[in-house]
């Protein structure tokens, strides 16, 4: 019996040639976040950032619900599948399911530091064996089909602050055929720190990304980490190929509605936030009445996109109030917009 397909690859399989890849703007992949509702969201702002999945390992590709952790609307291109997993084997099997699945790119984890992830061998700890993720990538890339195998990682480990450690990594690992580098410009401290406190306590070095460039120009090399805003990215993509936001997209999610114009050149008009809000409202319709599913799993992501406007806590708290949950998204909707100040509209 032949594996499913996702209703996007059938569709692109008789879509006109993509663009070129481009890896200027991204969103990272972020655990719990990054769903496939969240990147629907996000679509909804930006067409061409690129978005990242939610990490999804190897073992539950093998063993789990496929459709469940592979499934997209083809709205979401760009999209690349993270990977986490340290076999050849296994993340040869799950570059081809990513294929078939029709993703646009497959990124394997280098760099995520909870204790949870390096119990099984992968993220940031592979960083120290280059040579078994220089495996894991030519393993992916025999049978990526053309598709870009990226890795994305951090600029050391522990208190290894030497430059020279993050530089013979990519060397390393670009020998076996990777050329999309994504370096979270900070270490990762394997103990002693939570997740949380290795996005914010070691200090953030982007010189050593912008050196990066400098030694692989072929290479493409994509800065993460600590990024404020739009200026801030115009600032580093003087020194690099790209730039990749987590955290400060998902809560502030308005910042990407200038990206298409501003990064890419995008003659579009910038969208509106009451139209992303009812497109979101008709995407939570269709999720209850046609899959069964609570319109909060979809509403949770958009909780930041009227940030900055007045009145923006009390329409956020309406989305949130779950007594409300009953209702239809429609009504939710029409009682949070009536929380706004009238000169947010």
């Amino acid at each position: 019996m032949k594996a499913p397909v996702s209703t996007a690859a059938l569709q692109a399989a008789s879509a006109p040639d993509k663009p070129a890849p481009d890896w200027r703007l991204s969103v990272a992949p972020m655990m719990d976040w990054t769903d496939r509702h969240c990147r629907y969201f996000h679509r909804l702002i930006t067409k061409r950032t690129r978005l990242y999945t939610e990490m999804v390992t190897t073992g539950a590709l093998r063993h789990g619900d496929q459709p469940r952790h592979l499934d997209f609307n083809t709205e979401e291109h760009p999209l690349a599948l993270q990977l986490g997993g340290s076999e050849p084997e296994e993340l040869a099997f799950a570059t081809q399911l990513a294929r078939r699945w029709g993703y646009d790119e497959i990124n394997l984890n280098c760099g995520c530091p909870s204790e949870r992830v390096q119990r099984g061998a992968f993220g940031a700890c592979l960083m120290n064996e280059p040579q078994l993720v220089a495996d894991c990538v030519k393993a992916m890339v025999d049978v990526a089909g053309g598709l870009p195998v990226t890795v994305k990682h951090r600029i050391g480990i522990d208190k290894e602050e030497s430059y020279g450690f993050v530089r013979d990594f990519v060397g390393t690992v670009a020998a076996a055929g990777c050329t999309v580098f994504i370096a979270h410009a900070r270490n990762a401290w394997l103990k002693g720190l939570s997740p949380k406190e290795n996005r914010e306590v070691p200090p953030l070095r982007y010189e050593f990304v912008y050196q990066l460039k400098k030694d692989f120009p072929q290479l493409t090399i994509v800065l993460n980490g600590g990024v404020q805003g739009n200026d801030d990215i115009a600032g580093h993509l003087q020194h690099v190929d790209g730039v990749m936001l987590g955290r400060e997209a998902y809560h502030n999610p308005w910042l990407m509605a200038e990206w298409d114009q501003r990064f890419y050149g995008e003659a579009t008009a910038t969208p509106d936030r009451d139209q992303v809000e009812a497109a979101m409202v008709a995407h939570m319709e269709q999720l209850a009445g046609r899959y069964g599913v609570p319109w909060s799993h979809a509403a949770r992501h958009m909780l930041g996109l009227r940030h900055g406007q007045p009145g923006s806590r009390r329409w956020r708290q309406v989305w949130s109030d779950h007594r409300l949950k009953g209702q239809h998204p429609h009504e939710v909707s029409a009682a949070a917009l009536a929380a706004l100040d009238p000169s947010a509209r």
